[in-house]
């Protein structure tokens, strides 16, 4: 028996409403983002629509989706921002309050903090992670 679109267990991406229900957890998060006076410095200069759309395809994938991401590494893109880990820990906390208030499942919640964990060490300076 070969595994078929209406056997295979849904994606993340599909669970929570494919690209319409991803482009609105994004929008949501970054206007929580923005208002944190202690993160909103890091988008000063940046071209936000981009970035919007930079996270949309990101979390696409890290959601199981279609991955048309080609943008630059997280760590390419984040380590010379000197990010402090309290920092990347709000950032988080930000991104995990959107998805529970658009009504995002308890173990998807738990997948994205899995992969939040599994990439602070690109996003983090390296002289402001614990022990280093």
């Amino acid at each position: 028996m070969t595994v078929t679109e209406e056997t295979a267990p849904a994606s993340h991406y599909d669970r929570i409403g494919g690209a319409r229900s991803v482009k609105a957890a994004v929008d949501l998060f970054y206007d929580r983002v923005l208002a944190d006076p202690d993160l909103a410095g890091y988008f000063t200069n940046v071209d936000m629509v981009g970035q919007r759309r930079h996270l949309t395809l990101m979390l696409t994938v890290v959601l199981g989706g279609p991955n048309e991401y080609a943008g630059r590494g997280l760590a390419e893109a984040h380590q010379p921002l000197n990010i402090p880990v309290e920092h990347y820990v709000k950032v988080g906390e930000h991104l995990v309050a959107t998805l529970t208030e658009l009504g995002v499942p308890a173990d998807i919640l738990a997948d994205v903090r899995t992969v939040l964990g599994q990439v602070q060490d690109q996003v983090v300076a390296s002289g402001n992670r614990p022990g280093v």
